[in-house]
């Protein structure tokens, strides 16, 4: 896939979406969870979104309770509804996607973690997990979101939450946490694979373009085959170690990934922004193979290997990506966007309750997700009506 300074600019959604109405909070959740199949569980969740969207501070049930009914039963009833009544999760979200994508988001999938600290150990998937981007080992759960990106709005569309094996093995954990059978532990670059065919599954996209950090995952060449067997190009921020081959230059010893960029002279590269600003940026670069990727006397493809470099701060992301032969302005402006995940993550945090579930039951947290998922985009592009394409003007309000 060759993408162009349009595909990957905000500029490029004229006539995408037009700002002269608001869409109406009833409307939009009537269209989200029109799969649940009670009229009790439609009322519930639209109280529970609109509570997201109007109580400041912390949003414990019993203050999202209070935001939207003064009867004090409503605080068992959004209980109940988040944490044991039985509704399906992949469906809401599979609505929110096909609502998000009749906006014709930028053909960027991007993938982010929210890191939840919680107190104790009670908290379903709750492990001890050391954040790269903090330093620091916390106690929390650990969730992976895939995110559809709109200009300068990136927006959840579906979620996995890590289940290490001291929870997967554990008969009694799984039994109080009630995590299907089904679930067992996964690394977190089979995580990024399961999330990638679940998007694939619902917007029958074949040419988006996987955006994800997995600079601390030992591990990241089985995602990195694993994209190139599904035909998925890519931009990855991989491990300083990982170990590549040198392009054309007859090497036959792999070299760490870091080692290699950090000898190649810079290029200069004006690369596009989300919000349509332009960014002069300073690059190291240089072509790759990858261990282990070659058929018989064949290479494999190649990759573009890159990282921004400012002598003011600490060596910037590793990035590897399939999309060798565009230029540095077009995947530089890819890996941009990574940033705008971790943004719309914060915002979540702080303005929508993503940490203000206790989360102890597994469909719990999952539902939880999804309305914060929702309110979230709501929050975020209430403001933009859509102007459907054809082949989605049946499906989208």
């Amino acid at each position: 896939m060759h993408l162009t300074q349009a595909d990957t600019s905000s500029t490029s959604q004229d006539a995408t979406y037009a700002s002269n109405s608001d869409l109406p909070l009833d409307h939009f959740s009537s269209t989200i969870f029109k799969s649940l199949r009670r009229v009790d569980q439609r009322k519930w969740a639209h109280a529970y979104l609109k509570a997201l969207l109007v109580t400041s501070g912390k949003k414990s049930v019993r203050r999202l309770a209070t935001a939207v009914s003064h009867d004090p039963s409503v605080v068992q009833s959004l209980r109940q509804f988040v944490s044991l009544s039985p509704w399906d999760f992949d469906e809401i979200m599979e609505e929110l996607t096909h609502w998000v994508a009749g906006r014709r988001p930028d053909p960027v999938w991007s993938l982010g973690r929210a890191v939840l600290p919680k107190r104790g150990d009670r908290s379903v998937g709750v492990h001890r997990y050391f954040d790269l981007s903090s330093g620091r080992t916390l106690n929390c759960q650990l969730g992976l979101g895939s995110f559809l990106c709109l200009g300068d709005a990136q927006v959840p569309v579906d979620w996995c939450l890590h289940l290490p094996t001291t929870w997967t093995q554990d008969s009694g954990r799984r039994r109080d946490a009630r995590i299907p059978d089904a679930e067992q532990y996964r690394p977190l670059w089979a995580h990024t694979l399961r999330l990638v065919d679940r998007l694939s599954a619902r917007t029958h996209s074949t040419s988006s373009v996987v955006l994800v950090d997995m600079s601390d995952e030992p591990d990241v060449g089985h995602l990195l085959f694993g994209l190139a067997k599904r035909r998925r190009d890519f931009v990855v921020a991989v491990p300083p170690h990982l170990a590549v081959l040198p392009a054309g230059e007859g090497a036959s010893a792999p070299v760490s990934a870091r080692t290699l960029v950090s000898a190649q002279s810079l290029e200069t590269a004006v690369v596009p922004l989300p919000d349509g600003r332009r960014r002069i940026t300073h690059l190291q670069t240089s072509l790759v193979y990858l261990p282990g990727g070659s058929q018989g006397r064949s290479p494999g493809p190649p990759y573009r290997l890159f990282t921004e470099v400012d002598p003011t701060q600490a060596p910037g992301p590793l990035w590897l990506t399939s999309l060798a032969h565009d230029t540095l302005a077009e995947v530089g402006s890819i890996a941009a966007l990574n940033t705008g995940t971790t943004d719309a993550i914060a915002s979540m945090e702080q303005d929508f309750g993503l940490l203000d579930f206790e989360g102890r039951s597994f469909p719990g947290w999952y539902h939880h997700m999804a309305l914060v998922s929702a309110a979230y985009t709501y929050g975020r592009l209430h403001g933009l009506t859509a102007v459907p394409s054809r082949d989605t003007a049946q499906r989208v309000p």
